[in-house]
């Protein structure tokens, strides 16, 4: 069976610069898992990699929808998977490369694609959300289908939405569903993840912010909005995009928008790295400031290659 690689993990973990040196020594090609750097115009608030790291190594599933198209981890798999095939048919090595643990986890093992949306039930679900709350559907759901909801943040209103509505729409509970067919890749995937100290990737995290005001965040989502995207489209309803278009509404100040992105993106780190490390697969390397990652990349290059000769 074949082999991919896979760099997964936090926000601000360095996975690009690992990725790209990987890429130069494996002769790979770049299948980003990010659910964000797949839109178009999302350039500085989802950290995409710059031009020059465009020119090296080629890309893909990056700037390919607009913000406003609706897309899912289960279509992105599907698509995801197909790539990775005809990449390996040609004798190039595909090296997945992102955050998004769903997916990742459609194309490794395949996600449940489901029933279409019911645009009615839908409605219903979402005017229930905005009366009454986001934790009474989620209650609903807990009620309905426990062991989806013990693996879902109450606060992510259209997941929850979503199971509610496959419910509603089959008879049967999403979990239920999810375990009759789900299927694994058909080739193997070795996963690495870098680990840092908690305080140093908050911080790094906190540089990063700062970052993307200096290149200019604010002015980017004035473009979205002047383009006509709205904060509610579920690309721009993501941390550093709404926090943006509040300040941009008048509802924040600046510094209320740069604390609340620095916040928000280090809780997103965190629930990152629990998704993450609940997948016993992934091989974990300490990495620090020190670290050398061309070293990091030469070990994964070896260890990658070895397993490669033993399938």
């Amino acid at each position: 069976m074949s082999q991919v690689l896979a760099i997964v993990g936090p926000t601000a973990s360095g996975k690009t610069t690992l990725s790209i040196l990987l890429a130069e020594k494996l002769r790979g090609e770049i299948i980003s898992s990010d659910s964000r750097q797949i839109y178009k115009f999302l350039n500085i608030g989802t950290a995409k990699p710059i031009p020059e790291d465009f020119h090296r190594i080629p890309h893909h599933f990056i700037d390919v929808l607009d913000p406003d198209r609706e897309y899912n981890a289960a279509e992105y798999g599907q698509q995801a998977r197909s790539k990775i095939e005809e990449l390996l048919k040609q004798g190039i090595q595909p090296i997945i490369v992102g955050g998004s643990g769903l997916y990742v986890r459609a194309i490794i093992d395949g996600l449940f694609k489901g029933p279409g949306k019911d645009s009615e039930i839908r409605e219903q679900l979402e005017q229930e959300a905005q009366r009454f709350g986001s934790e009474m559907l989620f209650e609903k759901l807990k009620r309905i289908d426990p062991i989806s909801a013990a693996k879902m943040d109450a606060s992510k209103v259209r997941r929850v939405v979503r199971a509610l509505e496959v419910f509603y729409t089959t008879g049967k509970p999403i979990s239920d569903l999810h375990s009759t067919q789900e299927t694994r890749a058909p080739f193997e995937v070795l996963q690495y993840a870098l680990e840092w100290e908690r305080k140093t990737l908050y911080d790094r995290i906190n540089r990063r912010i700062d970052e993307m005001m200096e290149k200019g965040l604010v002015e980017e989502v004035r473009e979205l909005k002047t383009r006509g995207y709205l904060s509610s489209m579920n690309a721009l309803n993501t941390v550093g995009y709404k926090e943006t278009f509040d300040f941009i509404e008048g509802k924040l100040t600046k510094e209320e928008m740069v604390r609340l992105i620095k916040q928000n993106s280090r809780r997103f780190a965190k629930r990152q790295l629990t998704w993450f490390r609940a997948d016993k697969r992934i091989r974990w390397i300490s990495v620090n400031e020190q670290t050398n990652w061309n070293e990091i990349a030469e070990m994964i290059q070896k260890e990658f290659q070895t397993a490669q000769k033993n399938t």
